[in-house]
């Protein structure tokens, strides 16, 4: 028999991603079998899976804390944001369509469906299934036809457990106002709460437990604190992208409004001699960066405008002159050519964009979707590399002539004349050590880190390890239920 437990989130980005990663590792360490399952995510990082999909990134890092590849049943459906008012439809790690809120809703009940249905299949394998939840219940406003929160818990049958961030202030509000709010159906399902992100002594808490206690019933399962290696694990939502600081070797990371699969910056971010900036709009690119990096986009031609909007375009050609170098990913690389066609009107309005101009290349926007996960080598130094592809379009020019890359034996990529500017669709090549160590030398830096895989093994374990100190698992396993 499976059993099942929901994390749900008093607000937004209260940690529910970390907190399951956690909780993953925690049993699977224990001997069980592990499974996450995020009905409704809504982010533009995705992890490319082996069954042919996308998820959302946060779900194949749990999966990996649960020691198993990750599959397009632990997150059913993907919104993917293209425009303040629409998203791409990703339905079991396919894209769907490309819907406005309103006429989403309308689609919500044949997606629930869609969720037990991924639901039940990861039962067949699992002991234990730990739900995440996505924004929070409390947005009530949603609640008819809801398939991210209480309406999923509701059709599976599964307990809930709510957490509440004490970090952004008001915790007791957040906890005590989500129960006045709920429906007494709602309520009922909720069996527990937790307290996350507190800094400091968590003892000094010990009244406003007493508190939420009194008033809600429910029981507490603990005050988390604050994990501090967490920046180690790679970020779902790009609110939470941000620069480290390390050594002299800066990348500058221009941070785009449609910015997506920027997990290639977290190796980078790891290494002690390197300082990874990322740059808000309105500021100008660091005249001291060694490396621009572009990274990918959900709307390559929208970021594009917004990239010359912010005057990055002039710091790019400013940066190239006083011999500063530039990598483009995916999207970013896109944009390197001497223009974006889109004659279907995939992104937007139909027609043509001039690109930076930096490549000799163009990209033609087309409907079908490239999901794949790739291994191929690095030309010149045979170093290997493994990532994997997810864009629309197909770029070609003169500049494909000049490879850097080779996937599946294949050239792949382009390099400019003076070898300054480059670019490739290829997402997560900066996990591969020996690749990311030649690269950075080449360029001035310094690679010390020898193995970054081994980095997020260790943290996944670490926080497993937090959460086990300072919150009741086996309470929590004592309210999970049979589903």
């Amino acid at each position: 028999m499976t059993k099942a437990i929901m994390i749900q989130g008093a607000g937004s980005n209260v940690g529910k991603s970390m907190l399951v990663a956690g909780i993953c590792r925690h049993f699977a360490r224990k001997g069980m079998n592990v499974r996450p399952f995020k009905p409704q995510n809504m982010s533009n990082n995705a992890a490319v899976t082996r069954d042919g999909g996308e998820i959302g990134r946060a779900q194949a890092l749990q999966a990996r804390a649960c020691g198993v590849a990750p599959m397009i049943d632990m997150n059913p459906v993907l919104l993917k944001p293209e425009s303040e008012v629409g998203a791409q439809v990703v339905v079991h790690g396919q894209r769907f369509a490309t819907l406005k809120a309103r006429d989403y809703s309308k689609l919500k009940p044949k997606l629930l469906e869609k969720t037990v249905e991924s639901f039940n299949r990861l039962k067949s394998e699992a002991d234990l299934i730990v739900i995440e939840g996505a924004g929070s219940p409390a947005e009530i406003n949603l609640r008819a036809g809801d398939i991210a929160n209480m309406g999923f818990a509701e059709a599976v049958g599964a307990p809930v457990v709510l957490v509440g961030d004490i970090d952004r202030g008001g915790v007791i509000a957040q906890i005590v106002g989500t129960q006045a709010v709920l429906s007494d159906g709602d309520r009922a399902l909720i069996s527990g709460f937790m307290i996350n992100k507190f800094r400091g002594d968590p003892t000094l808490f010990d009244d406003g437990l007493t508190e939420i206690v009194q008033r809600t019933g429910w029981p507490s399962l603990g005050v988390i604190p604050w994990f501090a290696d967490a920046w180690k694990l790679p970020a779902e939502d790009v609110m939470d992208v941000a620069g480290t600081t390390g050594g002299t070797f800066k990348i500058a990371v221009p941070k785009l409004a449609r910015m997506a699969n920027f997990d290639d910056l977290d190796p980078l971010a790891c290494e002690p001699d390197v300082t990874v900036e990322i740059v808000e709009p309105g500021r100008p690119l660091p005249a001291d960066a060694a490396l621009v990096l572009i990274p990918g986009s959900k709307s390559t031609i929208g970021d594009l405008a917004f990239f010359r909007a912010q005057g990055w375009d002039i710091d790019l050609a400013g940066h190239i002159r006083r011999g500063g170098h530039v990598l483009g990913v995916c999207g970013g690389f896109q944009m390197l050519g001497h223009a974006i066609h889109d004659p279907e009107g995939i992104e937007g309005p139909a027609g043509s964009t001039a690109g930076l101009g930096l490549l000799d290349l163009e990209t033609w926007m087309e409907p079908a979707k490239t999901l794949t996960e790739i291994s191929g080598h690095e030309l010149g130094t045979d170093a290997p590399i493994t990532g994997y592809e997810i864009h629309i379009g197909r770029t070609d020019g003169p500049a494909r002539e000049r490879p850097w890359l080779t996937i599946d034996g294949k050239p792949a990529g382009a390099i400019s004349e003076n070898g300054r500017v480059r670019g490739a669709y290829l997402h997560g090549l900066f996990a591969s050590d020996a690749f990311r160590k030649g690269f950075l030398q080449r360029l001035g830096g310094q690679s010390t880190l020898d193995d970054y895989e081994h980095i997020v093994d260790t943290t996944l374990d670490a926080l497993a390890d937090h959460l086990a100190r300072h919150a009741d698992l086996d309470q929590l396993w004592d309210l999970t239920r049979t589903v």
